[in-house]
Protein backbone atom coordinates (compact mmCIF):
# COMPACT_ATOMS: atom_id res chain seq x y z
CA UNK A 1 0.00 0.00 0.00
CA UNK A 2 1.34 3.53 -1.51
CA UNK A 3 2.94 5.98 1.64
CA UNK A 4 -0.32 8.61 1.34
CA UNK A 5 -3.26 5.38 1.22
CA UNK A 6 -1.68 4.07 4.55
CA UNK A 7 -1.61 7.77 5.53
CA UNK A 8 -5.46 7.95 4.53
CA UNK A 9 -6.19 4.83 6.03
CA UNK A 10 -4.86 5.64 9.49
CA UNK A 11 -6.39 8.25 9.73
CA UNK A 12 -9.76 6.90 9.23
CA UNK A 13 -9.07 3.95 10.94
CA UNK A 14 -8.42 6.85 14.03
CA UNK A 15 -11.56 8.33 13.15
CA UNK A 16 -13.53 4.89 13.66
CA UNK A 17 -11.02 3.91 16.87
CA UNK A 18 -13.10 7.27 18.28
CA UNK A 19 -16.46 6.11 17.12
CA UNK A 20 -15.83 2.38 18.42
CA UNK A 21 -15.08 3.92 21.64
CA UNK A 22 -18.17 6.12 22.01
CA UNK A 23 -20.13 2.58 20.77
CA UNK A 24 -18.45 0.49 23.79
CA UNK A 25 -19.61 3.11 26.17
CA UNK A 26 -22.73 3.26 24.88
CA UNK A 27 -23.11 -0.60 25.18
CA UNK A 28 -21.46 -0.29 28.47
CA UNK A 29 -24.64 1.78 29.56
CA UNK A 30 -27.08 -0.46 27.94
CA UNK A 31 -26.12 -3.52 29.47
CA UNK A 32 -25.26 -1.83 33.11
CA UNK A 33 -28.04 0.25 33.45
CA UNK A 34 -30.67 0.30 31.19
CA UNK A 35 -31.02 -3.49 31.34
CA UNK A 36 -30.56 -3.77 35.07
CA UNK A 37 -33.63 -1.11 35.56
CA UNK A 38 -35.43 -2.30 32.79
CA UNK A 39 -35.40 -6.15 34.82
CA UNK A 40 -35.91 -3.95 38.45
CA UNK A 41 -39.06 -2.97 36.56
CA UNK A 42 -39.98 -6.71 35.74
CA UNK A 43 -39.54 -7.68 38.94
CA UNK A 44 -41.93 -5.12 40.36
CA UNK A 45 -44.27 -5.91 37.79
CA UNK A 46 -44.19 -10.06 38.79
CA UNK A 47 -44.79 -9.04 42.27
CA UNK A 48 -47.48 -7.04 41.61
CA UNK A 49 -49.31 -9.59 39.67
CA UNK A 50 -48.81 -11.81 42.15
CA UNK A 51 -50.57 -9.24 44.30
CA UNK A 52 -53.72 -9.15 42.31
CA UNK A 53 -54.18 -12.26 40.70
CA UNK A 54 -56.63 -13.04 43.09
CA UNK A 55 -58.68 -9.81 43.91
CA UNK A 56 -58.59 -8.28 40.63
CA UNK A 57 -57.62 -11.02 37.65
CA UNK A 58 -58.19 -8.69 34.94
CA UNK A 59 -55.42 -6.34 36.21
CA UNK A 60 -53.10 -9.16 36.81
CA UNK A 61 -53.73 -10.47 33.30
CA UNK A 62 -52.78 -7.38 32.03
CA UNK A 63 -50.07 -6.92 34.26
CA UNK A 64 -48.70 -10.55 32.29
CA UNK A 65 -49.12 -8.96 29.30
CA UNK A 66 -46.60 -5.79 30.18
CA UNK A 67 -44.10 -8.24 31.69
CA UNK A 68 -43.68 -10.17 28.02
CA UNK A 69 -43.69 -6.92 26.29
CA UNK A 70 -40.89 -5.52 28.73
CA UNK A 71 -39.14 -8.79 28.27
CA UNK A 72 -38.98 -8.39 24.57
CA UNK A 73 -37.98 -4.76 25.15
CA UNK A 74 -35.11 -6.04 27.33
CA UNK A 75 -33.80 -9.09 24.98
CA UNK A 76 -33.58 -5.75 22.26
CA UNK A 77 -31.35 -3.90 24.49
CA UNK A 78 -28.71 -6.47 25.25
CA UNK A 79 -29.10 -6.92 21.32
CA UNK A 80 -28.39 -3.84 20.83
CA UNK A 81 -25.40 -3.64 23.10
CA UNK A 82 -23.82 -6.55 21.79
CA UNK A 83 -24.39 -5.33 18.28
CA UNK A 84 -22.25 -1.78 19.43
CA UNK A 85 -19.48 -3.66 21.25
CA UNK A 86 -16.29 -3.39 19.11
CA UNK A 87 -14.77 -6.13 21.03
CA UNK A 88 -17.27 -8.60 20.42
CA UNK A 89 -14.55 -10.82 18.25
CA UNK A 90 -12.53 -10.99 21.65
CA UNK A 91 -14.91 -11.69 24.41
CA UNK A 92 -17.27 -13.98 22.09
CA UNK A 93 -15.40 -15.31 19.36
CA UNK A 94 -14.87 -14.55 15.82
CA UNK A 95 -17.55 -17.20 14.62
CA UNK A 96 -20.51 -15.94 17.47
CA UNK A 97 -19.55 -12.32 15.97
CA UNK A 98 -19.80 -13.03 11.94
CA UNK A 99 -23.49 -14.89 13.31
CA UNK A 100 -24.22 -11.62 14.92
CA UNK A 101 -22.80 -9.65 12.10
CA UNK A 102 -24.42 -11.97 9.27
CA UNK A 103 -27.96 -11.73 11.46
CA UNK A 104 -27.79 -8.11 11.76
CA UNK A 105 -27.23 -7.78 7.63
CA UNK A 106 -30.44 -10.31 6.85
CA UNK A 107 -32.80 -8.12 8.61
CA UNK A 108 -32.72 -5.37 5.86
CA UNK A 109 -30.72 -7.32 3.06
CA UNK A 110 -33.30 -8.64 0.45
CA UNK A 111 -31.32 -11.36 -0.46
CA UNK A 112 -29.43 -14.21 1.03
CA UNK A 113 -26.84 -14.64 2.99
CA UNK A 114 -25.09 -17.45 4.05
CA UNK A 115 -22.11 -18.05 6.25
CA UNK A 116 -19.59 -21.35 6.59
CA UNK A 117 -17.00 -21.23 9.09
CA UNK A 118 -14.71 -23.89 9.65
CA UNK A 119 -11.95 -22.58 12.05
CA UNK A 120 -8.62 -25.33 12.45
CA UNK A 121 -7.14 -23.48 14.46
CA UNK A 122 -7.32 -20.51 17.48
CA UNK A 123 -6.66 -17.17 15.65
CA UNK A 124 -4.78 -14.28 17.52
CA UNK A 125 -6.98 -11.51 19.08
CA UNK A 126 -5.28 -9.45 16.51
CA UNK A 127 -6.14 -11.44 13.20
CA UNK A 128 -9.63 -12.47 14.06
CA UNK A 129 -10.54 -8.63 14.60
CA UNK A 130 -9.16 -7.83 11.43
CA UNK A 131 -10.77 -11.05 9.79
CA UNK A 132 -13.99 -9.72 10.90
CA UNK A 133 -13.72 -6.54 10.35
CA UNK A 134 -12.48 -6.96 6.78
CA UNK A 135 -15.87 -9.49 7.10
CA UNK A 136 -17.85 -6.63 7.78
CA UNK A 137 -16.83 -4.28 5.22
CA UNK A 138 -16.97 -6.05 2.62
CA UNK A 139 -20.76 -7.73 3.80
CA UNK A 140 -21.46 -3.49 3.79
CA UNK A 141 -19.90 -2.94 -0.01
CA UNK A 142 -21.46 -5.96 -1.25
CA UNK A 143 -25.47 -5.45 0.26
CA UNK A 144 -24.72 -1.79 -1.08
CA UNK A 145 -23.05 -2.06 -4.09
CA UNK A 146 -23.18 -5.49 -6.11
CA UNK A 147 -26.47 -5.87 -6.83
CA UNK A 148 -26.12 -9.59 -5.96
CA UNK A 149 -28.94 -11.79 -5.14
CA UNK A 150 -26.57 -14.21 -3.02
CA UNK A 151 -23.73 -13.20 -0.77
CA UNK A 152 -21.38 -16.12 0.85
CA UNK A 153 -19.31 -15.30 3.72
CA UNK A 154 -16.44 -18.30 4.64
CA UNK A 155 -14.04 -19.09 6.95
CA UNK A 156 -12.31 -21.99 6.00
CA UNK A 157 -8.53 -23.80 6.31
CA UNK A 158 -6.81 -24.58 3.02
CA UNK A 159 -3.06 -25.73 3.07
CA UNK A 160 -2.15 -24.96 6.37
CA UNK A 161 -3.73 -20.96 6.40
CA UNK A 162 -7.26 -19.51 7.57
CA UNK A 163 -8.61 -18.21 4.52
CA UNK A 164 -11.61 -15.37 4.47
CA UNK A 165 -13.76 -15.08 0.98
CA UNK A 166 -16.69 -12.91 1.07
CA UNK A 167 -18.56 -13.26 -2.38
CA UNK A 168 -20.95 -12.05 -4.35
CA UNK A 169 -22.72 -12.71 -7.55
CA UNK A 170 -23.30 -9.09 -7.95
CA UNK A 171 -22.45 -6.47 -10.87
CA UNK A 172 -18.55 -6.96 -10.12
CA UNK A 173 -16.51 -4.37 -11.85
CA UNK A 174 -13.26 -4.43 -13.76
CA UNK A 175 -10.54 -4.30 -11.18
CA UNK A 176 -7.72 -2.63 -13.85
CA UNK A 177 -9.60 0.38 -13.70
CA UNK A 178 -8.42 0.92 -9.91
CA UNK A 179 -4.96 0.77 -11.04
CA UNK A 180 -3.09 4.68 -10.78
CA UNK A 181 -6.17 6.08 -8.57
CA UNK A 182 -7.02 6.12 -5.10
CA UNK A 183 -8.91 3.16 -3.80
CA UNK A 184 -12.30 3.41 -2.27
CA UNK A 185 -13.02 4.18 1.35
CA UNK A 186 -14.08 0.19 1.92
CA UNK A 187 -10.83 -1.36 0.13
CA UNK A 188 -8.90 1.45 1.46
CA UNK A 189 -9.41 0.44 5.28
CA UNK A 190 -10.08 -3.63 4.46
CA UNK A 191 -6.50 -3.40 3.01
CA UNK A 192 -4.90 -1.41 6.54
CA UNK A 193 -6.62 -4.10 8.32
CA UNK A 194 -4.55 -6.89 6.64
CA UNK A 195 -1.79 -4.83 6.64
CA UNK A 196 -2.13 -4.72 10.35
CA UNK A 197 -2.19 -8.32 11.25
CA UNK A 198 0.06 -9.67 8.30
CA UNK A 199 -2.90 -11.09 6.19
CA UNK A 200 -2.47 -11.10 2.25
CA UNK A 201 -5.36 -9.29 1.00
CA UNK A 202 -6.60 -9.21 -2.80
CA UNK A 203 -9.94 -8.65 -4.35
CA UNK A 204 -10.88 -10.37 -8.01
CA UNK A 205 -14.00 -9.10 -9.80
CA UNK A 206 -15.62 -9.01 -13.41
CA UNK A 207 -18.08 -7.42 -14.90
CA UNK A 208 -21.43 -8.97 -14.59
CA UNK A 209 -19.73 -12.27 -12.54
CA UNK A 210 -19.53 -10.68 -9.28
CA UNK A 211 -16.58 -10.10 -6.50
CA UNK A 212 -14.60 -12.30 -4.26
CA UNK A 213 -12.80 -10.28 -1.27
CA UNK A 214 -9.94 -12.66 -0.17
CA UNK A 215 -7.52 -12.78 3.08
CA UNK A 216 -5.44 -15.04 3.84
CA UNK A 217 -3.63 -15.96 7.02
CA UNK A 218 -1.16 -18.24 7.32
CA UNK A 219 -1.08 -21.22 10.17
CA UNK A 220 1.15 -21.30 13.04
CA UNK A 221 2.84 -24.37 12.13
CA UNK A 222 3.40 -22.20 8.49
CA UNK A 223 4.72 -18.95 10.25
CA UNK A 224 7.23 -21.17 12.63
CA UNK A 225 8.55 -22.96 9.24
CA UNK A 226 8.97 -19.50 7.83
CA UNK A 227 10.76 -17.94 10.49
CA UNK A 228 13.33 -21.09 10.89
CA UNK A 229 13.68 -20.91 7.06
CA UNK A 230 14.85 -17.64 7.24
CA UNK A 231 17.38 -18.18 10.26
CA UNK A 232 19.48 -20.64 8.31
CA UNK A 233 22.37 -19.10 6.84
Amino acid sequence: MPVYEQSLARLVVTLMNAQEQEWARVSRVLHDEVSQVMSAVGLQLDVLRMDLQDRVPEISARTAEIQKLLERAISLVRELSYELNPAIVEKAGLQFALERLIGRYRKRYSGTLRLMVDLAELLPPDVASALYKIAHQAIENAVHHSEASLIEVMIKPVSRTTVLEVRDQGIGFRIEELKGKVPGLGLLMMQYYASQADIDFSVTSEPGKGTIVRAVYPSSRSRREAAGAAKKP
